[in-house]
């Protein structure tokens, strides 16, 4: 694993990690950050390591006497057992004209959010939820796009204790009905459009539809995106929260596991997993990961290129806490052309910018070299996650964006609404690896008997309760169904679902979902050591891979998205499976090799290997609404029949 970045011995003095660490006494022997060591301690000593968090934060509530109470079992544990904290009013501790937000859409309109106005548009909407007499503990629901709106809303719910839950316009009806349902609102926000990649995209119709299926909803309201008129019995944004004063939030502080949000999970191939998760197992995670692993200061300005819809818009929208403000995007991010994002970094002198490893894949494949077009100085940390990032990706963060950010890539998922696995600011970037395991994270890699793999691919899991364990899912009053879904497998621990590997560095490779694994003749296969080698070949945009029962064995199936000039030949093919086998192993080489119109993928831009692995089977899919491009799914239906 080459290194490719190293922090200066300045850069390591003025991180938060280093002052934390000097703080509570947990430097190594040479006064220098040891990481390895910090993180036992912050597993051996919970009380201690969680305690100063809050404290170094700073978490704005009272914390009580106690901070960690072990139960019989890991889902039982409780931090903070007699705290009480309000979300909100953690991200809302500045004050003052400097901007808290700075939204750009794809039209190119430019707002512009300050921290007074941002209490005052909150309180604004809280106002609105106190006429509709909603209660702490009822649901806020909306359908917006990544803009001021979102923030605000989430806000005025957190500040008044109720449980918000987002999704994006682009969602289909159905889609939205799914997860909505399970909240039971008492409120909706939603819009009536948005615009992407150069198409003005009205929503009107399915909003009333959305409306309709939603009978606990009292209180509808509604943002102009389009300008197009508030409909009759809706509440307009614009006259009611956009024209807000100067009014003050009023913060109500709730236990630490009152509910805060619930998140949805990509639902594919079911119904989504309707997840709840704690105001203060979120704040504390959110701290932590933003001001020790990511480095968040004060004043930074932070960018993640997501939707409402994905569980990084939450995990931004933290970094208010730590006094950061934050740049919103809205739209595609190769409108009018690949440079959209990069263009807007330089222009706000973004220190923070988190994307997709899918977007950061394109615009190598697009030839893109932002450090030719921009002035991209005040970058400092560069984030990627949603799905593994190659090592080729890393090559082309350091040849083409920036050679002086740290390029932290990251791993977590909705389910925790943090992190497992993640960046550290003190230590070296090797080529296609990420960094370290999180603070308090007792992540290990085990093989199917419960043992501990170094330097080989197993189940990533963590064997240890930490504060954003989820409360559980919705419509699962005995928990039955969230056991099941992480503590089953290995009884009692948490596993995560990803085939991952520690280095010896005391880094993790994701490999791919290990439910997606291939495992031709008993040999298991994470799908991105397939994509790694099949993507750096020019004429390939994309591929999936997926493994087929075929004549009482699982081969492997290889789908290619090729250039639109390009057409898969026997010369083509012969190139993929020899970059395969000779970059990864004989056995990752496909059994077949095809070319699809489009790859699926879910809204928030990952592969559906498990849909397309359950139409290969002859199996249906039938919650596409779920999927960013369902009309892909017609290819596979078609291509081959099942295997007798």
């Amino acid at each position: 694993m080459t290194v490719l970045w190293r922090p200066s011995a300045a850069r390591v003095a003025q991180a938060r990690l280093t002052t934390f660490l000097r703080g509570q006494g947990q430097l190594g022997a040479d006064g220098q950050v040891d990481y390895a060591r910090a993180h036992a301690w912050s597993l051996a000593d919970p009380e201690g390591f969680w305690s100063a968090v809050w404290q170094f934060g700073p978490v704005m509530g009272e914390a009580g006497d106690t901070v960690f109470v072990p139960g019989e079992a890991m889902w039982a544990a409780k931090y903070f057992p007699q705290a009480q904290l309000n979300f909100a009013e953690n991200l809302l501790q500045r004050t003052g004209p400097g901007e808290a937000l700075v939204s750009l859409d794809e039209t190119g309109r430019t707002r512009r959010v300050s921290w007074d106005a941002l209490h005052a548009q909150t309180a604004a909407f809280q106002d609105l939820l106190q006429q509709a007499q909603v209660m702490p503990g009822e649901g806020v629901a909306a359908i917006l796009p990544n803009g001021p709106e979102a923030i605000i809303a989430m806000l005025g719910s957190a500040a008044s204790g109720a449980v918000f839950c987002s999704a994006s316009p682009d969602f289909g009806a159905r889609a939205v009905l799914d997860r909505f349902t399970q909240v039971a609102p008492a409120v909706l926000i939603l819009c009536d459009g948005y615009h992407y990649a150069g198409k003005r995209v009205s929503i009107a119709d399915k909003c009333r539809e959305i409306v309709a299926g939603l009978p606990s909803v009292r209180l509808v309201i509604q943002v102009s995106r389009l300008q197009e008129p508030c409909e009759p019995g809706r509440v307009d944004w614009d006259a009611s929260i956009d024209r807000a004063g100067t009014g003050t939030p009023v913060f109500q502080r709730l236990p630490f596991d009152h509910p805060l949000y619930v998140v949805f999970s990509s639902g594919t191939t079911g119904a989504p997993k309707c997840i709840v998760h704690r105001a203060g197992g979120v704040l504390l995670q959110h701290l932590k990961e933003h001001q020790l692993q990511c480095d968040l200061h004060e004043g930074d300005r932070v960018f993640y290129f997501t939707t409402c819809g994905w569980m990084m818009w939450n995990w931004l929208a933290s970094a208010l806490a730590s006094g950061a403000t934050l740049l919103l995007y809205d739209g595609s991010p190769f409108e009018p052309d690949g440079y959209r994002l990069f263009a807007f970094a330089a222009q706000e002198r973004c220190t923070f910018f988190g994307t997709s490893a899918r977007f950061l894949g394109a615009a190598a494949k697009a030839g893109l070299r932002p450090n030719e077009h921009f002035d991209l100085g005040s970058l400092r940390t560069l984030a990627s996650t949603g799905s593994p990032l190659a090592p080729e990706g890393f090559d082309y963060v350091y040849q083409a964006i920036s050679d002086n950010v740290q390029l932290a890539s990251i791993s977590g998922g909705t389910d925790i609404l943090s992190c497992f696995v993640g960046p550290d600011p003190t230590a070296p970037v090797r080529r296609g690896e990420i960094q370290a395991p999180g603070l308090g994270m007792a992540v290990e890699i085990w093989d199917e008997a419960g043992q501990r793999l170094v330097g080989q691919p197993g189940e990533l899991v963590c064997t240890r309760p930490f504060p954003s364990l989820p409360l559980g899912f919705g419509a699962d009053p005995d928990g039955s169904r969230y056991r099941a879904a992480y503590f089953e497998h290995f009884p009692g621990v948490w596993r995560h679902g990803d085939l991952a590997e520690e280095t010896v560095h005391g880094g993790y490779v994701i490999h791919g979902r290990s439910d997606a694994v291939l495992n031709p003749g008993g040999v298991r296969i994470g799908t991105a050591e397939i994509y790694r080698q099949v993507e750096q070949l020019d004429e390939v945009l994309e591929a999936l891979a997926v493994g087929q029962q075929w004549q009482g064995q699982e081969r492997v199936v290889l789908f290619v998205k090729l250039r639109a000039d390009q057409v898969l030949d026997d010369a083509l093919e012969d190139r993929i499976r020899a970059g395969i086998r000779a970059g990864a192993s004989p056995r990752h080489v496909p059994a077949l090799i095809l070319q699809a119109p489009a790859i699926p993928r879910t809204r928030s831009g990952k592969l559906t290997e498990l849909a397309v692995r359950e139409l290969l089977h002859g199996r249906p899919v039938t919650n596409r609404e779920a999927l960013a491009n369902p009309e892909a799914l017609e290819f596979f239906e078609k291509v081959l029949a099942p295997a007798d």
